[in-house]
C-alpha cells in the first residue's frame, strides 16, 4: 500500500479519543513562522474545497463509473495550472505540476462511492441509491484544494508534485488497473518517478483537527475465496445413499477455525472468516453441492500463501474422508487487495511535521487493522516509501456519542474542519518533502 512522488490516501484505523484532548480548531498554531504560509494557503482555499466537497457528495458515482466525477476533478486540476491526463485504467486521472529540479511526490485520492441510499438529512445529500459513505468526496476536495495551495506556494518548494485520482478503491482493484495501463507508464515517464507516496482517509474515530499515523503494517492482504463442495444428493430420510455436502461443509467450517490458532505462529495477524454458506432447497432433500464464501486476511505474503494452501488442503482432505465424488473447487480472486506497509521513517518524519502544524495533541498513534486498502500498490510499483494517514472527521463536540460507522447511510464528516486539517497537513507534508 512510492516514487519520487507523493500519494495521498487515508487508512481507517481504530482509535478512541477524549473530547478534552481535542485541539482548538480555530487556533491552528504553527510552531515555526514559515508554517504561517501553510495555514494561510489552506484558509484561502477552504471555502472552495467545501463547495467542491458538497458537489461531489451530492453527485456520487459507483466504481469504474466515475465518469462525471473524474471529469470534474480533471477540470479543477487544470484550472489550478496542472497538466492533466484522463482515462487511465478506465476513469483514472493523473496530474503533474513541475516546479524545477528536485524529487517527486505522489498524492493519491480515490473517487468512487458506494451502493448505499443516503439518510444523513444533509441539504446536499445524494438523492439516489448511491452515496459517498466512506469519505472519498472529502478526499477529492482536499486533493483539489492542495493543487491550488501548491500552485500558490510554488516559491516555497522545488521538484515535481503528482496527483492521482483513482477509481474503484472500494473494489480494491482501481490502483491495479491504473498501474497496469500503458498510459500510466507514459504519464510517469513524463512526470518522473516519485520518491514517496502519500494518501489520506477520513476517520469516524478521530476528532476533526487531528490526524492519525500508523507506522509499519497498516492494512491487510484481502483475499476472497469461493469453495464448491461436491456431494451426492438424495432423500433426507436415506442419508446412507448419499454423500452429504452440508456435513462436509460444516466440518470444514470448524476445521478452518484452527488454521490460525494451530498452523500460524502465535501473535501473527491473520483472519479466516466464512461469510456465506449456501446449500439445499428443501427440508427433506440432501443437495448435490454446497458453496462457501470466505474472506482471508494477512499482512505477510508468506502467511497469505500458507493460509490459502491450508484452506485448500483441508477442503480436499475432509471431502475425501467423506467419499465425495469430486475434489472441491476453490477459486481465489487474482485481483486481491495487497497489504499496505507504511515506511516507519516516513511515518516518523510526517509525525514531526504534523505536530508542528497541529500541535502535540493533534497527532495520534494508530493501530494496524485487518481492513483492506489498495493504495499500497503505488508504493510497491515504484519501490518507494508510502504513508496513508487518517484525518479526523468527527465534530469534536460529538466525540463519545454514537458516531455512524464508515459505509453507513448516516455517515457525514464535519466537512469544514476536516478539510482544513487535510489541507494544512498535506501542504505541510509536500513542502517538507519537496523543500
Amino acid at each position: 500500500m512510492g516514487r519520487a512522488t507523493v500519494f495521498l490516501m487515508t487508512g481507517l484505523m481504530a482509535c478512541s479519543a477524549k473530547p478534552q484532548e481535542v485541539p482548538d480548531l480555530n487556533l491552528f498554531a504553527p510552531t515555526q513562522a514559515k508554517d504561517a504560509d501553510i495555514l494561510k494557503g489552506a484558509e484561502r482555499h477552504l471555502s472552495y474545497s467545501v463547495d467542491l466537497y458538497r458537489h461531489f457528495h451530492a453527485n456520487p458515482e459507483l466504481s469504474y463509473k466515475e465518469v462525471k466525477t473524474a471529469a470534474r476533478l480533471a477540470k479543477e486540476w487544470r484550472e489550478a495550472g496542472w497538466e492533466v491526463t484522463e482515462g487511465i485504467g478506465g476513469t483514472g486521472v493523473a496530474a503533474v505540476f513541475r516546479n524545477g529540479p528536485g524529487p517527486a511526490l505522489l498524492v493519491r485520492v480515490d473517487m468512487d462511492a458506494l451502493p448505499v441510499k443516503e439518510e444523513t438529512g444533509l441539504s446536499y445529500a445524494a438523492t439516489g441509491d448511491v452515496m459517498h459513505a466512506c469519505g472519498h468526496d472529502l478526499h477529492m476536495a482536499a486533493g483539489a484544494g492542495l493543487a491550488k495551495v501548491l500552485a500558490d506556494l510554488k516559491s516555497k518548494w522545488k521538484g515535481t508534485a503528482i496527483l492521482i485520482g483513482q477509481p474503484a478503491e472500494e473494489l480494491g482493484t482501481g490502483s491495479k488497473r491504473m498501474i497496469e495501463d500503458p498510459a500510466f507508464d507514459k504519464f510517469i515517464a513524463g512526470a518522473g518517478t516519485p520518491s514517496w507516496c502519500l494518501s489520506i482517509h477520513d476517520s469516524n474515530e478521530l476528532p476533526a483537527g487531528s490526524v492519525g499515523v500508523c507506522p509499519g503494517w497498516a492494512t491487510a492482504n484481502v483475499d476472497t475465496v469461493d469453495i464448491t463442495i461436491h456431494g451426492k444428493g438424495g432423500h433426507g430420510a436415506r442419508p446412507e445413499q448419499t454423500v452429504d455436502p452440508i456435513v462436509i461443509a460444516s466440518e470444514l467450517v470448524l476445521s478452518l477455525q484452527t488454521i490460525v490458532s494451530r498452523q500460524i505462529k502465535p501473535g501473527t495477524p491473520a483472519v479466516i472468516t466464512v461469510g456465506s454458506i449456501h446449500a439445499g432447497t428443501k427440508h427433506n432433500i440432501i443437495p448435490a453441492e454446497a458453496r462457501l464464501q470466505l474472506t482471508v486476511r494477512s499482512y505477510e505474503d508468506s502467511v497469505r500463501e500458507r493460509l490459502l494452501a491450508e484452506i485448500r488442503k483441508r477442503a480436499e482432505q475432509i471431502a475425501a474422508a467423506h467419499g465425495a465424488p469430486k475434489v472441491p473447487e476453490m477459486k481465489t480472486d487474482p485481483e486481491y487487495c495487497p497489504a499496505q506497509f507504511h515506511d516507519p521513517k516516513l511515518a516518523e518524519r510526517m509525525t514531526v511535521v504534523f505536530r508542528r502544524v497541529l500541535g502535540e495533541d493533534g497527532v495520534r498513534a494508530m493501530p494496524p487493522v485487518m481492513g483492506g486498502e489498495d493504495f499500497g500498490r503505488f508504493g510497491k510499483r515504484f519501490g518507494v516509501p508510502c504513508l496513508q494517514y487518517s484525518v479526523g472527521a468527527v465534530d469534536p463536540g460529538k466525540m463519545g456519542t454514537d458516531i455512524p460507522p464508515m459505509h453507513s447511510s448516516r455517515w457525514a464528516p464535519a466537512a469544514e474542519p476536516a478539510l482544513k486539517t487535510a489541507l494544512v497537513t498535506l501542504t505541510a507534508a509536500a513542502l517538507d518533502l519537496l523543500r
